[in-house]
């Protein structure tokens, strides 16, 4: 027999008696090797008993034999690259884990040299990363040589490999593993331009993760919508969230705005940046740049640009972390899911507490003298539409919110005030505005929905109610309703009004009182009337605490009907109003006024009673629709009071075509008395009205007067 025909019998014998006896099978196989010592199948089949037996030791053994003395054979390949595949798996089961064991039993050296080596059999970039990976992590001397050049695979393979969102296994891989173990290796030398650029890829990373938008799919491949970067989580309860290319489990980044201030921490450290290292918060270190900022417009050289770095990197990441937890906490639905849709959203409008506010302290007139009590209110002026040059600073205006409903109100409006600061910083050198300008075009912030909600809200807070305008268009264009995301509430097309109402606060704060009717009859179009009023709770009353009421306050205010409602009612009274009490006669504004003052009453209760003396001074008063859409018992008593002679006899014409009918009869006698008879009855069916849910009345007339309540503004 030939050497090989032996070899082949010995092996082929052992094969046969492993099952029954294993001990015979390795003396044969033992025999073979004593007497063919270079034959790679005696070796293989040796080492095959072992593993499947899970013997780590002489596995381990066996396989570093072969590794040395048959480095070639394509067999040993594959057991390694299985070995390796088990090393980068998360897999718990008892296979894997004995693989990973029989690794371990490799000396250093060797372990090193099998990495290199089973790298470079990798063609797939991400496996090849990987691998590479796994020789850093247990041999951080290699970092120095291999580091850098394999975060720029990553980052290379990302371009190549047209990766829409910065959210991507490339960069999930250099940003999480890679980049970590390069800034941390004091043994490099890095350039500080090339640290900062490394500090952005992560910053854009991490923000990108926390802003995800809630998916459909399980699956989020490598691109998002429009490729736009709408949204994150907080908490994203059961929503399983996977990174093409990576498992579940890698696709999980724990604390990312934590990891991104440790990476900052680090990389200002090495880059020389004024200040504490240990920067352990981001509210800290926005006060730092602040600081450093005094120190700006007398420095040169160097010294300016890597001051400029500092500031720019960490006032734009606290802006961005700050605009997303405000933004996360008014529009949760953005990032947590349909689950979330119960919380929110909420928008930032004007404050319209002091619509039922006298309208002379409003034009800095006299006040008139009431024949009633006044409302116990010692509230200041509401703001009119002049006022948008005092408001163009946006100085110290408070945000009302009910805090029984918005828990986390005190972190909302802290988050909200941070992220405004952030941005003037930003915005206070041409320096700054010009570098961080150039991080916004690099990451295409235009495309984030969630940071122009911030930013609008931000353009509101500082009255720039014209820009705030064009902004909020655009929103409106992106914010179309989502399909998958429609809850029994109708919430979803309150989203998609939030953009709406806004647009009306704003063109009534520039006093553009038509075009802020006609949007908010849009959105009152669109809402179901809550089925029963809601009954003023003592909180609601005292909601708001500030110390002086300044008619320039926001509010955040809940879209959901049982809110929107009754602010579209105040916001066109507050439209009317002015109107209503002009010296000119407006007997249509004046009846819409009363129409709208029924909400809320006794809020009211004041302006009524100046529109009653203003009909006392007129002596007539027509408006046709009073009887479809009055239906308060005090006000319905006023009235039928203006007609007796000790209310002066008022010449009322509330029926419909009831001044024709006056006019064209004035010869007939006892035609008057008809009317007053006719008068006399509509009260009586007007006073069974008065149990009618008034918020269905008033949604009526909305809908059913729209074109008349928009032809009667200017």
């Amino acid at each position: 027999m030939s050497a090989q025909k032996d070899c082949e019998f010995l092996v082929k014998r052992a094969r046969e008696l492993v099952a029954e006896d294993p001990c015979a099978a390795k003396a044969w196989l033992i025999t073979a090797r004593t007497l063919y010592p270079a034959d790679f199948n005696i070796q293989y089949e040796m080492y095959i008993i072992e593993r499947n037996a899970e013997r780590t030791a002489s596995a381990g053994r066996l396989l570093y034999d072969m590794f040395i003395n048959f480095p070639d054979q394509p067999i040993v390949w594959r057991e390694i690259s299985v070995i390796t595949a088990a090393l980068r798996s998360d897999s718990q089961d008892k296979h894997a884990q004995f693989l990973r064991g029989l690794f371990e039993t490799l000396p250093g050296r060797v372990q090193c040299e099998m990495l290199l080596k089973a790298t470079e059999q990798c063609f797939n970039t991400l496996e090849k990363a990987e691998m590479l990976l796994l020789l850093l992590k247990r041999f951080p001397e290699s970092v120095v040589q291999h580091g850098v050049n394999l975060g720029e695979t990553l980052l290379e393979a990302e371009v190549s490999e047209n990766m829409e969102t910065p959210v991507n296994c490339f960069r999930k891989l250099f940003v999480c593993d890679v980049l970590p173990l390069v800034i941390n290796n004091m043994d490099m030398r890095l350039p500080a331009s090339l640290m900062q650029k490394y500090m952005l890829k992560a910053a854009e990373f991490y923000i990108g993760y926390v802003t995800r938008g809630p998916s459909p799919d399980v699956q989020i491949q490598g691109s998002q919508e429009g490729g736009s970067l709408k949204s994150p989580s907080v908490s994203r309860g059961s929503q399983r969230y996977v990174i093409d290319g990576l498992s579940e489990k890698s696709s999980v980044v724990a604390e990312p705005w934590e990891r991104l201030l440790d990476i900052l921490a680090v990389v200002g450290a090495r880059c020389e940046w004024q200040g504490d290292k240990g920067q352990r918060s981001y509210v800290d270190m926005l006060q730092r740049v602040k600081e450093l900022c005094r120190y700006l417009p007398g420095l040169e050289g160097d010294t300016r640009s890597r001051c400029c770095s500092q500031v720019v990197i960490c006032a734009a990441l606290v802006l961005f972390r700050s605009a997303f937890l405000y933004v996360s906490a008014v529009q949760p639905a953005l990032f947590q899911g349909v689950n979330a849709l119960s919380s929110g959203p909420w928008i930032l409008v004007e404050d319209l507490s002091l619509v039922y506010n006298d309208v002379e302290v409003e034009r800095g007139a006299v006040k008139h003298a009431h024949k009633k009590r006044k409302l116990a209110d010692g509230r200041e002026k509401t703001m009119s539409s002049d006022d948008e040059e005092g408001l163009g600073k946006g100085r110290g205006r408070h945000i009302i919110v009910n805090k029984t409903e918005l828990p986390s109100w005190s972190e909302t409006l802290e988050s909200f005030r941070t992220a405004r600061e952030s941005w003037d910083l930003l915005h206070s050198h041409d320096g700054l505005e010009t570098e961080f300008k150039k991080i916004c075009a690099s990451w295409k912030t235009d495309s984030w929905l969630w940071f122009r909600i911030f930013l609008s809200d931000m353009i509101i807070y500082q009255g720039q109610y014209r820009k705030a305008l064009s902004s909020l268009h655009q929103m409106a264009a992106v914010q179309q309703p989502q399909p998958g995301q429609q809850s029994p509430s109708g919430q979803t097309s309150l989203e998609h009004h939030r953009a709406l109402i806004q647009q009306a606060s704003c063109h009534y704060a520039l006093g553009e009182y038509r075009m802020a009717c006609e949007k908010l009859l849009d959105v009152v179009s669109g809402l179901v009337p809550p089925t029963h009023e809601s009954t003023k709770t003592p909180q609601d009353q005292g909601r708001v605490k500030t110390k002086t009421r300044k008619g320039n306050d926001l509010r955040l205010l809940p879209c959901t009907s049982k809110a929107v409602l009754p602010f579209c009612l105040q916001l066109m009274l507050a439209c009317f109003k002015l109107r209503a009490f002009t010296d000119n006669r407006d007997d249509l504004s004046l009846g819409h006024v009363v129409v709208l003052l029924q909400h809320d009453w006794p809020q009211g209760e004041m302006l009524f009673l100046k529109a009653v003396d203003k009909i006392c001074q007129q002596g007539s008063f027509q408006y046709e629709n009073f009887f479809n859409y009055v239906t308060n018992i005090d006000m319905l008593e006023e009235f039928a009071y203006l007609r007796t002679p000790e209310g002066g006899r008022i010449q009322l014409e509330l029926l419909p075509n009831q001044g024709m009918l006056i006019k064209h009869h004035t010869v007939t006698r006892g035609i008057t008395k008809g009317v007053k008879e006719d008068f006399r009855l509509a009260m009586e069916r007007q006073v069974s009205r008065c149990g009618e849910n008034l918020l269905n009345v008033l949604h009526r007339f909305c809908i059913n007067e729209k074109i008349i309540i928009i032809q009667s503004l200017p």
